[in-house]
């Protein structure tokens, strides 16, 4: 009797259950959800904008740590400039790709600042959580937001000191300034005055608003020290071995005539596929002698305009730098 009622029991409660399931939400709830599903977006937001500044903000100042970050090739970065940090963390949330573009495009405006303006974004958006939580309606935070920009830019231009380019004691000391939160910050007195030089060789200060660094090129060997950093104004340098199959290696050149070419030292190939039939030694000897004696005549061309020093845009083939040709 007790077995059969408790067994009806358990029926009834989970047919009861599963008419309750299957019953369609009412329309309050609805509404309910369609509420939360917005703020549930801004707060995902307003989180990953969180922890990605709280993941860069012990990198930021002097004092400053280096992170590791370990890629998926397992190459390995050590850094604490935060647009290389966020470069090579490869946030995949929306937000954090925003920050991560904001940080890439301080580093090219500003070129310093880039863990700076991830930390501030962070910041304002976690008071703008504290505003969202007090029911503060998001477009009265958004125009508080353009209040204080326009305030704070005002407090800055008033802050600010002109800088001339003619003071390059104060352009190295701006320099040393910035370098001071880097790995290389012990090397600044070498660092700095070659960076403004480097900077002051290329920047026209009629008409550029900023510096286009494309147009220093930092060429990077192994072995050495930072010490051993050197600018070179007067020239190229171009991380290329010489050729010198005709002899001895030459290191060094005085007075050199330079000549440059874009093709290569080789006879020419034509634009058709075609086949050569030699039936005999003497006709292949005929056609190496012909191969040679282009390639002497193109020798003898360059040769005649006292050049020296050939840069060439095309490979050098090996076939091609004989003895006579050197």
């Amino acid at each position: 009797m007790w077995v059969y009622s408790l067994n009806r029991f358990f029926s009834c409660a989970i047919q009861k259950m599963a008419t309750t399931g299957v019953q369609k939400p009412n329309k309050e709830y609805s509404m309910l959800a369609k509420k939360e599903k917005p703020r549930q977006v801004r707060q995902s937001n307003i989180d990953s904008a969180k922890a990605l500044g709280d993941a860069i903000r012990t990198s930021l100042g002097p004092r400053g740590m280096d992170k590791m970050i370990i890629g998926q090739a397992k190459q390995v970065t050590i850094s604490n400039d935060g647009a290389t940090i966020l470069k090579e963390m490869k946030a995949t949330h929306p937000v954090a790709q925003m920050l991560s573009n904001m940080s890439q495009s301080q580093d090219i405006e500003a070129g310093d600042g880039t863990t700076t303006v991830v930390i501030y974004a962070a910041s304002l958006l976690h008071a703008a959580e504290n505003l969202l939580e007090k029911d503060v309606h998001p477009t009265k935070i958004s125009e508080g937001f353009k209040v204080a920009t326009d305030l704070a830019m005002k407090i800055l231009t008033d802050m600010a000191t002109p800088v001339n380019l003619d003071d390059r004691e104060a352009l190295i000391k701006n320099a040393t300034t910035a370098l001071s939160s880097k790995v290389v910050s012990q090397n600044a007195g070498l660092l700095a005055p070659l960076s403004v030089d480097a900077v002051l060789k290329i920047v026209d200060a009629d008409s550029d608003s900023t510096v286009d660094l494309k147009k220093i090129r930092v060429v990077k060997k192994l072995g050495g020290t930072i010490e051993d950093t050197e600018l070179i104004t007067d020239g190229i340098v171009l991380n290329q071995k010489a050729s010198h199959s005709g002899g001895s290696p030459i290191t060094s050149i005085k007075d050199a005539r330079i000549g440059m070419i874009q093709f290569c030292l080789s006879p020419p190939k034509t634009d058709m596929e075609n086949n050569i039939v030699v039936s005999d030694y003497t006709q292949m000897d005929r056609v190496l002698r012909d191969q040679r004696m282009y390639i002497l005549n193109l020798c003898k061309g360059i040769q005649k305009t006292g050049c020296n020093v050939l840069l060439i845009q095309k490979a050098v083939l090996r076939d091609s730098t004989t003895e006579q040709s050197l």
